[in-house]
């Protein structure tokens, strides 16, 4: 290879890395969102689930700096087709992310609305629980992108079942209350939508999961992922 060619290669390495770099951080500030709604509901926090709803614009503005990073790279660097799907990952990836951080404000919106209620017995761990095996999913599926590990990927993808069940188990539980004393309807369903983000949240970590596989396969997983979820709502209210 030439002294140019080899430039041009180690200049594109470089930018990709400060793109995996700026991944990282958004991945980063998405998971700490993800714990500090569910911790801001169990405390009933109102001031931690403001700092949830403002942190999202950091997070926002983080994968509006991948995309033109992205596209920057596209335009001036022209990639081969092995380095194309690094880049359309990254960039799936980053939108993936971008829409777990709108389902952790909304859910710091609804904590703002459940502390004036009566609390539903249980609930609050319950959604603490959920929302951290998908943080973990999360965690395990930005190290399976760093690593390049298609192994650790598909195992995140698997535990998105697990999710679901937690989710359908809340779903009853909730229906429960509501059934024995109307008072607590309007509190649980606010709860309800709460567990439907999150489990929302573990379908678009699945998502990363398998753009890590895809990236490093060069395949899309074709078998379809076990899904859990039997309830008849999906009614997130993203916004």
């Amino acid at each position: 290879m030439s002294d140019k060619g080899q430039h041009i290669v180690a200049s594109y390495d470089r930018d990709l890395e400060a793109i995996q770099a700026l991944i990282m951080k958004m991945g980063g500030l998405v998971e700490a969102a993800i714990l500090d709604a569910a911790t801001s509901l169990e405390r009933r926090d109102e001031e931690l689930a403001e700092r949830v709803r403002q942190g999202d614009k950091a997070i926002d503005a983080l994968e509006e700096r991948v995309n033109e990073e992205c596209a920057r790279l596209l335009a001036m660097r022209q990639p081969i087709a092995s380095d194309l799907r690094t880049v359309l990952s990254v960039m799936k990836i980053s939108a993936n992310l971008e829409r777990v951080g709108d389902y952790a404000k909304n859910l710091a919106k609804r904590t703002s609305v459940l502390v004036q209620m009566q609390p539903i017995e249980g609930s609050a761990g319950a959604i603490r629980r959920m929302a951290k095996a998908v943080e973990g999913m999360m965690k395990d599926a930005l190290d399976a992108y760093i690593q390049r590990d298609a192994e650790l990927a598909q195992d995140v993808r698997m535990r998105d079942h697990d999710v679901d069940q937690m989710y359908n188990a809340l779903f009853r539980e909730f229906l429960t209350f509501m059934m024995e004393d109307p008072r607590n309807i309007t509190a649980c369903m606010h709860l309800h939508f709460i567990a439907k983000n999150i489990e929302r949240m573990g379908d678009h970590v699945t998502s990363i999961a398998e753009q890590v596989i895809y990236l490093v396969t060069g395949v899309m997983p074709e078998d379809n992922r076990p899904k859990g979820d039997r309830t008849p709502y999906d009614n997130t209210g993203v916004k």
